[in-house]
């Protein structure tokens, strides 16, 4: 059982790792004579789509602040392979190991939502607010909006009808071990080293890819041109 679940951690792992590059592309270069590796990576963060925990309130959404900022979209990260493999280096890295800087950037602007969920492990305060955030490029935002925000000021309910937030719970594929057409040898934990019972034995594993409900609930938030014009009518941001 413990030799079957450590299988199942590992290709869970793998999902893992393999999930994280959807977000971005990555390109990697060795630099000779300096044992630096460096990572060019395209990153996408006019997505539109942020992900949160199942089990948050959905009535509880709220849009905070909309603000002009710079975003990422494109990042280098050089990694000193010799100093991360020494014996005395520090085991979660140091800024020697591993440097990041943000090669080309964009002006977008940052739309930030909060919703009631479960607090973060990190909160040691125990918060139940959380935010997410997604980013727009100029042009998707309507000219009305972008007027009115340069004005500073607007009601955060008025910034709402510029937007439409639409959610859903699709399951995700996930590959798990066919118990019933792999074979695990028999064995035990001898200092902490798995050991087979019968040292000629071999592991057979056969991987299959089922369908599970995820964990997350996907919100899209999307420029809602229907209500620009309403908002932009009631002149909301007088008083």
């Amino acid at each position: 059982m413990l030799r079957s679940n450590n299988l199942t951690a590992a290709c869970f792992a793998i999902i893992a790792l393999g999930a994280s590059s959807v977000a971005a592309t990555a390109e990697v270069r060795a630099s000779a004579g300096n044992e630096d590796v460096v990572e060019i990576t395209d990153l996408q963060p006019f997505t539109h789509m942020a992900d949160i925990p199942m089990g948050s309130s959905l009535p509880s959404v709220r849009i905070k602040s909309i603000k002009l900022v710079k975003v990422a979209t494109k990042r280098r990260t050089v990694t000193n392979e010799r100093y991360c493999n020494q014996p005395w280096a520090d085991p979660g890295g140091s800024m020697e190991c591993q440097r990041a800087i943000d090669e080309r950037t964009e002006p977008a602007y940052r739309v930030t939502y909060s919703y009631r969920g479960q607090p973060l492990v990190s909160d040691e305060f125990g918060n139940t607010y959380v935010t997410f955030s997604v980013y727009f490029r100029p042009d998707e935002i309507s000219p009305r909006l972008r007027e009115i925000l340069a004005l500073g000021k607007i009601r955060r309910a008025a910034l709402e009808e510029f937007f439409q937030l639409t959610t859903s719970t699709e399951p995700v594929q996930q590959t798990v071990i066919d118990s019933a057409k792999s074979a695990l040898c028999d064995g035990n934990y001898v200092d902490g080293n798995w050991t087979r019972t019968n040292p000629k034995c071999e592991d057979r594993v056969v991987y299959r890819k089922v369908a599970t409900a995820s964990p997350y609930i996907s919100v899209r938030v999307d420029p809602a041109s229907s209500r620009i014009e309403t908002a932009a009518a009631r002149e909301p941001w007088r008083k």
